[in-house]
């Protein structure tokens, strides 16, 4: 069989969204994916998900995944290039590095979030896109969250000026974008319980919240509120504060979510006079972006209560119109897109602007139809063929990361946009830290 044009190189594949790349297959991608990585239980994990991906019954992959396992994972797989896209989801304390050495080899480079952690790693960043585009190849980050259906509504509902207005300024007080994320360490991945390695309660290697998570959000707020336009993290962002705090993780659900009967020494600092781990995994950013008002923050608690999940709260404020995600228990937990009046208009005439924005977008949106639950407040509905999972938008973001390969490029302003994302998030934990924790 001939070898497709792109062969995919995993590296030190520590975290599950490595694998989640590939729960599908593509076109234009070689079967065979060459892993280079230390032997041990994260590795297992990966290989073992791809072999459950191989073995389902509902459209079964076909990957062959060829491994080398080693200390010298890393100077292996720049010697031997057998591949031109290297996939990169794990340890995010050595992700910079990975990354640059990847694209000073002249490999592209797909990337799970966070590709930074700290302000030190800001700055290898730059460079690296800046050598990225000298060797003519790209580095790109994996933001599954543009791929959410109400995201998507949320955006294209905010771009009617018909019927949204302006984006209101708001303030530190009111932002006009708030987005808030709530996360658990014990979670389910395909089906099974998710064993997650020690180092992802290091903050020094997994990275606070601050600088992780937020990461999406974010990039949702750039996406959203100036699409297809270039922002100068250096002109365009102003943060105005920045806090984070621990979460307490017991030695019983430290055992339960890794495996380990005891804690490993690198996190003995760690642990607090209770004898818990507090993990630095919450955090909140105030910022401007081109003089608009936003908040993002994120909470992680160790497991969700049963029958919920990872939760997601949004909010544009428009000039007529506010767009709300919620996901909470009137939602039974899935994200769902409300509308509602600001009172600037009168409730016939925002009614009327609804109706022609919604009509205006069914042709992209399948199904798209809105139903009043209060006076003044909607709910925004597609087909439900459009409505895809947290695993799936991993094929999706992959499918989007090919076509810019395959065109030799990405639009211009994705590259400044992903800069001005690192900078904000690695300037905001270093304010952070300044600032005494409740």
């Amino acid at each position: 069989m001939q070898r497709k044009d792109i062969q995919l190189i995993t590296v030190a594949p520590g975290h599950f969204h490595a694998a989640l790349v590939q729960k599908s297959m593509y076109p234009e991608v070689d079967s065979v994916v060459n892993v280079y990585a230390p032997d041990g239980p994260e590795l297992n994990s990966y290989l073992a998900l791809i072999n459950q991906y191989n073995t389902r019954a509902d459209q079964p992959t076909r990957w062959d995944e060829v491994v080398y396992k080693g200390a010298d994972f890393l100077e292996k797989m720049l010697e031997e290039r057998k591949g031109n896209v290297v996939v990169l989801a794990g340890n995010n304390q050595h992700k910079i590095d990975y990354i640059t050495r990847s694209i000073d080899a002249g490999l592209n480079v797909l990337a799970d979030k966070p590709m930074v952690i700290n302000a030190e790693g800001f700055s290898k960043l730059e460079g690296t896109f800046a050598k990225a585009a000298e060797k003519d190849v790209l580095l790109y980050d994996i933001m599954t969250e543009r791929y959410e259906i109400n995201t998507m509504l949320q955006k294209a509902l905010s771009q009617v000026p018909d019927f949204f207005g302006k984006l209101e300024t708001g303030s530190a007080a009111n932002p006009a974008i708030t987005k808030e994320s709530v996360h658990h360490f014990f979670k389910e991945v395909s089906g099974k319980p998710l064993v997650r390695p020690a180092w992802f309660y290091d903050t020094q290697q997994q990275g606070e919240g601050l600088v992780d998570v937020t990461t999406h959000l974010v990039d949702l707020v750039q996406w959203e509120s100036f699409p297809d336009q270039i922002i100068n993290h250096k002109q365009d962002i102003q943060l105005v504060s920045a806090k984070r705090w621990a979460t307490a993780v017991s030695p019983a659900q430290f055992e339960r979510s890794t495996g380990l009967k005891a804690v490993p020494a690198f996190l003995s600092g760690s642990v607090d006079d209770n004898g818990d781990l507090a993990v630095f995994a919450n955090g909140e950013i105030n910022y401007t972006l081109k003089g608009i008002h936003a908040k993002v923050s994120v909470i992680w608690n160790f497991e969700a209560p049963q029958g919920t999940g990872d939760t997601h709260y949004s909010i544009m404020r428009g000039q007529y119109a506010n767009l709300i995600i919620r996901q909470g228990e009137e939602e039974q937990y899935k994200p769902v897109l409300y509308v509602e009046s600001t009172g600037a208009r009168d409730a016939q005439t925002f009614d009327a602007a609804l109706a022609k924005a919604i009509d205006q977008l069914s042709g992209s949106y399948k199904g798209l139809k809105f139903e009043p639950t209060t006076d003044g407040r909607y709910r925004i509905s597609v087909d439900p063929s459009l409505v895809t999972s947290h695993e799936e938008h991993f094929a999706q973001v992959t499918g989007k990361y090919l076509e810019f390969l395959q065109s030799g490029m990405m639009p211009d302003w994705e590259v400044p946009n992903m800069i001005a994302k690192y900078y904000l998030t690695t300037k905001a934990l270093e304010e952070a830290e300044t600032v005494v924790s409740p």
